[in-house]
C-alpha cells in the first residue's frame, strides 16, 4: 500500500476521496450535535450556579450516541442509509420511515469534503504534508458549518486546531515555528484590536472572540506572513457576500454574518495557492 500510494497519485488522490465522503458524513454529524451538546451543558452550568435543580437526563448523547434518526418520525438511520451521497440518491432525498424531505446539507458536505480532500492529496503528494492539511480542510469544515448554523466556533475546535498548527510546525510542515508562533499571536491580537476600536466607535460588538481563536489558529499553521492574505481576503469576500445579501433581501441590514466561514475559505486558499498570491502581488505592485 505504501509503495502504491507513494508512487501513483491517482491512487492517493482517490483514497483521499473516499475517505473525505465518509469524514465528511461525520462532520454532519458533529456539525448538528456538537452545538446541542454545548447548550446543554451551558444549561446545567447556570443552573447549578443559580443553585436551581436540573432535569436529569439518563440518555448519553454525544457525538456517536445515540444512533442517528430521522428527527420526524424517530426512524432509525441504518447503515446502508448513511452510504455518503449514494444513500441520498437511492432515498430520494426523502426519510424511508415517514417520507419527510432530508436536507441537502447531508450530501452538499459529503461532496464538498471528498472533493477537497482529492484536491488536497493531489496537491501535495505522498508525505506528512498531506495528511495535516486532510486534517486542516476537515476542521474547516466542520466550523463552516457550525457557525453557518449557529454563529458559534467551538472552543472545543478551534483550540485543538491552533495546537495542532504549534505541534506540526515543529517538523516546518507548513512553516518554521517562530513563523508559527507569531502568527498565532499576531492573528488573535489582530481581529481582537478591530473588534475593541469598533466596539469603541459604534457601541457595538462586530464580531465574536470564537473568529479571534480562528485566526490565531491560521496563523499557526500558515504562518504570520500568511494573515495580510487571509484578513484582506476574507474582508473582502465577506462584504462582497454580504452586500449581495442585503440587495437580493435575503439578509436584513444590521442583522449579523458570521465571518467564521470566510476566514476558513481565505485559510484554506492561502494554504493552498499563499505563495502563489503573495508573489502575484508583489509582481503586480512592483515590489519583486
Amino acid at each position: 500500500m505504501h509503495a502504491l500510494l507513494s508512487s501513483s497519485p491517482l491512487a492517493l488522490a482517490l483514497l483521499s476521496g473516499a475517505l473525505g465522503l465518509l469524514v465528511g458524513s461525520f462532520l454532519n454529524v458533529v456539525g448538528h450535535r456538537l452545538p446541542i451538546i454545548m447548550e446543554r451543558r451551558w444549561a446545567r452550568e447556570c443552573a447549578e450556579f443559580n443553585d436551581a435543580e436540573t432535569q436529569q437526563d439518563d440518555q448519553v448523547y454525544n457525538l456517536t450516541t445515540p444512533r442517528s434518526a430521522c428527527p420526524a418520525c424517530g426512524h432509525n438511520i441504518t447503515a446502508m442509509e448513511n452510504i455518503p451521497i449514494l444513500s441520498y440518491l437511492f432515498l430520494r432525498g426523502k426519510c424511508r420511515g415517514c417520507g419527510i424531505k432530508i436536507s441537502p446539507q447531508y450530501p452538499v458536505v459529503e461532496a464538498v469534503t471528498g472533493l477537497l480532500s482529492v484536491f488536497v492529496a493531489w496537491h501535495f503528494g505522498y508525505g506528512w504534508q498531506t495528511l495535516a492539511a486532510l486534517f486542516f480542510t476537515w476542521t474547516l469544515i466542520a466550523l463552516t458549518i457550525i457557525d453557518l448554523k449557529k454563529q458559534l466556533l467551538p472552543d472545543s475546535i478551534t483550540l485543538p486546531l491552533l495546537w495542532a498548527g504549534l505541534i506540526i510546525n515543529l517538523g516546518h510542515v507548513f512553516t518554521d515555528i517562530e513563523s508559527s508562533i507569531l502568527g498565532a499571536v499576531f492573528g488573535y491580537l489582530s481581529l481582537w484590536s478591530v473588534y475593541h476600536l469598533f466596539r469603541l466607535l459604534t457601541g457595538k460588538e462586530g464580531m465574536g472572540y470564537g473568529d479571534f481563536k480562528l485566526l490565531a489558529a491560521l496563523g499557526a499553521w500558515l504562518g504570520w506572513q500568511s494573515l495580510p492574505i487571509i484578513i484582506i481576503f476574507s474582508s473582502l469576500v465577506g462584504a462582497v457576500v454580504g452586500i449581495t445579501m442585503i440587495l437580493f433581501k435575503r439578509q436584513q441590514q444590521g442583522q449579523p454574518i458570521p465571518f467564521g466561514p470566510f476566514l476558513a475559505v481565505a485559510g484554506w486558499l492561502t494554504m493552498i495557492w499563499g505563495k502563489e498570491i503573495t508573489d502575484a502581488y508583489m509582481r503586480f505592485s512592483g515590489l519583486a
